[in-house]
């Protein structure tokens, strides 16, 4: 069995075509991905132009706020006090992104809807949502007015991101994610090369090796094991790459990471063996096929639409529990996000079965196979 295993890798070392593109293809995508949209959280934050305009009956409470607000984050406003025409001026020009009006009802004048406009918005409208308080410091406990007004504008530390895991999460992940399961269903080109050779009327190896007294099961699972072999080895690279070249953001522990893709690409090469070992269909079809059955379920598991996974979620949840892209990929999910074991578990029993049925309907198609003559 041993040296069953050393040779076949052998061949399929010297097999360019079967090595290459499932190793190269998915580091050159993970690259494009990152250069596209991996550090799109990392984008540098524009402090918000405004400015003040402060009317005959301005707002003391309303400047000391905005003035807490200032200390409390400096690079959130950017505040000038101006007289309005000149206000007015700036914001036609668009050097700022609107206009405070300081008096008993302070508001807001914009010329634009965006961000920066939907910020001082939210400003304002934490400046009325507290005046209730306000008032009943004022009312109660005068001389706490400061502290309460200083506590009240402070937008230090008010929201942290966090999964529900408790972990932090790049929101641009889950790209990654979907492109490890693909880079784990490309090892179905591996086994769908290996499948070639074990079938006496497509090769001249094939035609010798049914000869032999070997077993077809032993034979089959030769094939497999050596695929997977060379199909696990390019998804760890593909991980390495991912976590310690482009330093993404996988918190979760590699140990599990790696027992992923290692089901991952079990599913991968059986399928490919599988649909190698269908009768009588060319093989530029059964090429078609797997290239369509790994990219439809890449697309699935949301590698192209962000979205996608949860769609089929939330209309067809069936597809969810039998594609194996999105299984890996919420494997992912299980340890870097959220911290489900029973689902992370349950995805991969469902992975190791789905293998399991493959290799068996492999073994039961390629051993029906007679031959007139080889």
């Amino acid at each position: 069995m041993f040296h069953l295993i050393k040779y076949n890798i052998l061949v399929k070392f010297r097999n360019f075509n079967m090595t290459f593109w499932p190793l190269v293809f998915p580091l050159i995508l993970g690259t494009f991905f990152f250069f596209a949209f991996g550090n799109l959280n990392d984008a540098d934050f524009e402090t918000v132009q405004v400015a003040m305009v402060q009317e005959t009956d301005s707002n003391p409470l309303f400047s000391f706020y905005i003035e807490q607000i200032e200390k409390s984050d400096p690079d959130l406003l950017n505040i000038r006090e101006m007289d309005e025409d000149t206000a007015l001026a700036a914001l036609k020009a668009k050097k700022i992104s609107g206009i405070y009006y300081n008096k008993m009802t302070p508001s807001l004048m914009v010329n634009a809807h965006g961000i920066p406009e939907s910020i001082l918005q939210s400003v304002l409208e934490s400046y009325s949502n507290s005046l209730h308080t306000i008032q009943s410091i004022m009312k109660n406990h005068p001389s706490g007015i400061l502290d309460g007004l200083s506590q009240m504008a402070d937008t230090r530390e008010l929201v942290q991101e966090i999964s529900l895991g408790g972990k932090t999460i790049d929101g641009n992940s889950q790209f990654f994610y979907a492109l490890i399961a693909m880079a784990c269903l490309y090892g179905c080109f591996i086994g769908f090369g290996s499948a070639i050779t074990l079938q006496a009327n497509l090769t001249a190896l094939a035609a010798r090796r049914c000869v032999t007294p070997t077993h077809k099961l032993k034979l089959i699972l030769s094939e497999q094991i050596a695929s997977f072999l060379l199909g696990y080895i390019d998804v760890i690279i593909l991980l390495i790459y991912l976590r310690n070249i482009l330093k993404l953001d996988f918190q979760g522990q590699m140990g599990k990471m790696l027992i992923i893709s290692l089901f991952g690409s079990l599913i991968g090469v059986s399928m490919g063996i599988f649909v190698g070992s269908l009768g009588k269909i060319s093989e530029g079809i059964k090429v078609a096929i797997i290239l369509a059955l790994s990219m439809v379920c890449s697309f699935l598991s949301g590698l192209m639409n962000s979205s996608m996974k949860d769609l089929v979620e939330k209309h067809a949840p069936i597809i969810n529990r039998i594609n194996p892209a999105a299984l890996i990929s919420d494997a992912f999910y299980c340890i870097n996000v959220y911290d489900d074991p029973a689902r992370y578990y349950r995805n991969l029993i469902t992975l190791a079965g789905m293998s399991i049925i493959f290799v068996l309907a492999s073994f039961l198609l390629i051993r029906r196979n007679r031959y007139d003559s080889i």
